[in-house]
Formats: structure tokens, C-alpha cells, sequence
């Protein structure tokens, strides 16, 4: 399993997703968990599993009408992985403040006139 070179917040994002399903997901349903678009949660589900992090497959189901899904699942080493980012993403999603740069006061509102 290869590391994730760029942890961006929709990978977490999808990494969250996917840990919060019981069992393997389909991309409609990451996409709808998430809120993201297609064109982004896609390509992480790809990269994610050229690293090693997930695995998928066709779902083999007939009785179900519509296109057939491509199921995605954790390998054991990336369920861990996704749980150790996922678990710090709280304290790197907020920067601390710094100690040089004083806060500034709110600035209040002014009606715009023109």
C-alpha cells in the first residue's frame, strides 16, 4: 500500500464515506454521502486503489434494474490507514492561530449605496 501523496479535504471526504458504509460502496452512493461531483470523487476512488487503499469489483447482481455498479472496499492495510486520517482530521482542518499576527477586530457591516 502506497502512501497518499495528497491528502486533500475530498479525499477525506471519500475516505469518510467509505469507512461510515457496512460493506463494499458504489460510487453513486460515495458521491451522495459526500456531496461532491462526479468528476471528483471518481478519480480519488481510482487513485485510491492504484495505491492499494481499496479494491473493487462489478456487482454481479441481476435482479436489480439499471447499469451494473462497481462495488469499492477497504484492503485491511487501508481501512487502518483511512481511520488514522480520518480520526486527525479534525485538529489539521483548523489551523492554529498564529502568535505574530494579532487578531483584528470584526468590522461592522455598512449598507452598500450607491
Amino acid at each position: 500500500m502506497d502512501p497518499i501523496q495528497r491528502i486533500t479535504t475530498p479525499t477525506l471526504d471519500v475516505l469518510d464515506a467509505l469507512l461510515t458504509v457496512d460493506g463494499p460502496a458504489w460510487g453513486l452512493l460515495v458521491i451522495k454521502a459526500t456531496g461532491r461531483q462526479a468528476g471528483t470523487v471518481y478519480p480519488i476512488l481510482e487513485r485510491l486503489e492504484r495505491q492499494g487503499w481499496i479494491t473493487s469489483s462489478w456487482d454481479d447482481e441481476t435482479d436489480r434494474p439499471g447499469p451494473r455498479r462497481r462495488l469499492y472496499e477497504f484492503t485491511p492495510d487501508g481501512v487502518d490507514a483511512a481511520r488514522d486520517l480520518v480520526a486527525a482530521r479534525p485538529s489539521a482542518a483548523t489551523p492554529a492561530p498564529s502568535a505574530a499576527t494579532p487578531a483584528r477586530p470584526a468590522r461592522s457591516a455598512r449598507p452598500v449605496t450607491s
